[in-house]
């Protein structure tokens, strides 16, 4: 508990910082700056790994048109800068061929500007559904804390969260899926509980098949009857050792053959049934 903490302390400090600098443009460097984009290297710690390239063309427009409403925020490094937050605004003054950018310049530990990209993507909702669990799995790990914990410094519900990081049991195919547009967040929280084969199965139906989330539930409440059905046969036909009965039958001069769970006994005459039924009463 104390872990956390000291982590919601850390973060809140950090991010009444970034906030002041927007709102006052002083932060401890001395204000907004331009900076060159060639001396801006990307945050190693940055969580979101996939920009969706219609909505940073919509961004590039709109900085061409109204100029950065928002500057990014970026850390001095010895041949230049990192970036700490704002990869959205900085990507799209890239394709809009700009040579510089409206900075604000601070100092920060290299674990504060991890935390900060972290918290400043899950707060304003700007990951992707695997970067969002990806980034709570970090988290979690770095600071050793419970989905509760969690829950309270990102100011998420605790279902959200676990939900969420169920995602992450997904096979690489469904993964990509979800990535890709290809199925929904809904899709995956019912696969997500499937093997990988079951999954590719299904995965396959959603793509081709254009399937719903509620055709899904009826896909997979299919599969798991199968395999109910399945387990019941498999112990009806359990493989039974009849070797000793077949040996004393044997000995009394009865023929007999087993198949499966079953056990046939064959008898010639009457003095055979009545030796066998002498035998069971003795």
């Amino acid at each position: 508990m104390a872990k956390a903490s000291a982590l919601g302390r850390g973060l809140g400090a950090l991010l009444s910082e970034i906030e002041e600098a927007y709102d006052n443009e002083l932060p401890k460097k001395g204000g907004v700056e331009e900076v060159s984009l060639s001396k801006i290297r990307p945050n190693p710690y940055q969580p979101r790994k996939h920009f969706d390239p219609e909505s940073l063309a919509e961004l590039s427009e709109s900085i061409k048109t109204h100029g950065l409403l928002q500057p990014i925020v970026v850390k001095e490094d010895l041949d230049g800068y990192i970036l700490i937050a704002g990869e959205r605004r900085l990507r799209a003054h890239k394709l809009a061929k700009f040579k510089t950018i409206k900075a604000i310049i601070v100092s920060v530990s290299d674990e504060q500007m991890r935390q900060h990209a972290l918290i400043e993507n899950i707060q304003r909702d700007e990951l992707g559904v695997i970067d969002l669990a990806q980034a709570y799995q970090e988290l979690i790990e770095i600071h050793e804390l419970t989905h509760e914990q969690l829950s309270a410094t990102v100011h998420k519900s605790r279902a959200q969260i676990t939900n969420t990081l169920r995602l992450l049991q997904l096979s690489e195919k469904g993964r990509k899926a979800l990535i890709d547009g290809k199925m929904t967040a809904g899709h995956a929280k019912i696969v997500v509980g499937l093997d990988e084969k079951e999954q590719s199965l299904i995965i396959d139906s959603i793509i081709g098949q254009k399937l719903s989330v509620r055709d899904v539930e009826q896909m997979v409440k299919k599969f798991k009857s199968h395999e109910t059905a399945t387990s019941h046969i498999i112990e009806k036909s359990i493989e039974l050792d009849f070797s000793a009965l077949q040996s004393l039958l044997e000995d009394m001069g009865l023929k007999s053959s087993k198949k499966g769970s079953k056990l046939t006994i064959s008898f010639e005459n009457n003095g055979q049934i009545d030796t066998f039924l002498t035998t069971l009463s003795s």
